[in-house]
């Protein structure tokens, strides 16, 4: 392939072409392609986009390491053990040189520089007079860069609510020269852009169901998580409803929601990211590997486990169908502390079709988290509506067939959080959640009695190792970046 001349630093290039080339490059799928390739129709820029998302399920992205981020970080994981792998997102054991995790950085740009060649490519086609249809093409780049630049921002930026007028990251919506070097822009930067580009690729995009596609709904989804992350409660609740209203989707029932994670594409499933067995699966690296319970097929380590807070709201309702993608860690016969989400069930069902068990989907959104996205956002309105907030709540709520209705007079912040903490357990979601919300997070280092001297047991919004540093080879690479790095670091 050929070298990544135009990406956003020198280290970027040497990253790219030392690790991604090799983890997802080298066995190159049919349908898949660079952007930097040419191409002349509509179907080539779909062979395009087919390439961008197979690198977002790359192990430093949604494959596992950013999912993994979102989980170890926010209270409801635990470690059993030190040393077994990504135990540093845990104990936030951070610095520029050394677990940096600068492959966030490097894998994400890349998902950018392929996005902006793409709409570039389409753009001088479209004014050389071309007659193809690329309407579907661009509303899928402009939304999938919103959703990388709302992931790295989400690392690398103070949270939107906290201070908008911190450093983000820098802004590249076109192919840089070899020898430009952008600095970071603010957060509130980053947010109009990804706000302007989500705005961009809506009209583009179809309303009929795509698996393993974005559509207009999708596309809606993100802006309604990314609306309720700037605190805008209004949009969020407009864009989450018009999904939940478009009958397009619909919540699994009680009897649905355990076998579900076997299938791909469920009636939830708003847009999953394909791993294909022996193309993107990353076998014992994936993401539902690092939570099985240790032992439990050659090689697994049991990398995080349930926390106790976690375990203890769950087992509120001992019935919680959420209870069936848990089986028991290595500490007792009787913790249910491993999930297996991403394994598609306790016995390894995986997705349906796939004679390899690791080889599951990515859930990068689901219809539940619109429900409550609706919920938390009414609640928060001018003027409260208690009543849709409680309604949209119960809803997901009903996991739990034990435990009180939810109605107008016990809906609270704390309770959606709660429920979304259990529904969304192993799906990357709790720590943005405590971030955006400025929560205190408690870690359960007591569990088994782990030492974590870079991190108190208990963090707030003060902890400066909230965010990841600049890495100290993006510094080398471009030291205007180096008056920017992240305060503490």
């Amino acid at each position: 392939m050929k070298a990544y001349i135009k990406t956003l630093s020198c280290a970027l290039v040497v990253l790219l072409c030392s690790s991604a080339c090799k983890d997802f490059l080298d066995v190159p799928p049919a349908n898949a392609s660079d952007a930097d390739k040419a191409i002349q129709t509509a179907n080539d820029a779909q062979i395009v986009i087919n390439g961008i998302q197979r690198q977002m399920t790359n192990s430093a992205y949604y494959g596992r390491n950013f999912i993994i981020y979102g989980e170890a970080k926010g209270g409801d994981v635990t470690l059993f053990s030190q040393g077994r792998g990504l135990d540093a997102l845990y104990t936030f054991n951070h610095n520029p040189q050394a677990n940096s995790f600068a492959s966030f950085w490097t894998t994400i740009y890349n998902v950018i520089y392929q996005t902006n060649n793409l709409l570039e490519n389409i753009a001088r086609l479209e004014a050389d007079g071309s007659t193809e249809n690329f309407a579907t093409a661009k509303g899928e780049a402009y939304t999938l860069r919103a959703l990388a630049y709302f992931d790295l921002v989400r690392i690398y930026g103070k949270p939107f609510a906290t201070d908008r007028t911190a450093f983000g990251v820098p802004m590249v919506i076109k192919t840089l020269n070899y020898d430009e070097k952008p600095l970071r822009a603010t957060v509130e930067e980053n947010y109009q852009q990804i706000v302007a580009d989500l705005i961009a690729g809506e009209t583009g995009l179809p309303k009929t169901k795509r698996d393993g596609y974005l559509n207009f709904y999708a596309n809606k989804a993100l802006q309604a998580r990314v609306y309720l992350t700037m605190g805008n409660y209004t949009e969020a609740l407009a864009a989450a409803e018009e999904v939940i209203e478009s009958g397009l989707y619909n919540l699994y029932s009680n009897t649905q929601w355990v076998n579900a994670w076997q299938s791909q594409f469920g009636s939830e499933s708003i847009y999953e990211l394909v791993i294909e067995q022996n193309q993107a699966d990353l076998a014992r690296a994936s993401l539902g590997f690092y939570f099985m319970r240790r032992g439990h097929q050659t090689g697994a380590l049991g990398n995080f486990l349930a926390s106790t807070g976690f375990l203890t709201a769950l087992a509120q309702d001992p019935e919680d169908v959420r209870w069936g993608v848990m089986a028991r860690d290595e500490s007792s016969a009787n913790r249910l502390g491993s999930c297996y989400k991403y394994l598609g069930s306790t016995t390894f069902a995986g997705d349906k079709g796939s004679a390899n068990y690791t080889a599951v989907n990515i859930k990068v959104i689901r219809l539940s988290e619109l429900y409550l996205i609706a919920a938390e956002a009414a609640l928060k309105l001018p003027a409260p509506d208690r009543a849709k907030a409680a309604a949209y709540t119960q809803e997901i709520h009903k996991r739990s067939p034990n435990l009180p209705a939810i109605d107008v007079n016990s809906v609270s912040e704390a309770l959606i959080l709660a429920e979304k903490s259990k529904e969304f357990y192993q799906e990357g979601l709790r720590y943005f959640d405590m971030l955006r919300l400025q929560k205190t997070i408690s870690f359960d280092d007591a569990f088994a009695g782990i030492s974590v001297p870079t991190r108190e047991t208990s963090i707030n919004s003060s902890f400066y190792k909230l965010i990841l540093p600049i890495s100290q080879d993006e510094i080398n690479a471009n030291p205007g970046i180096a008056a920017q790095q992240n305060p503490g670091y």
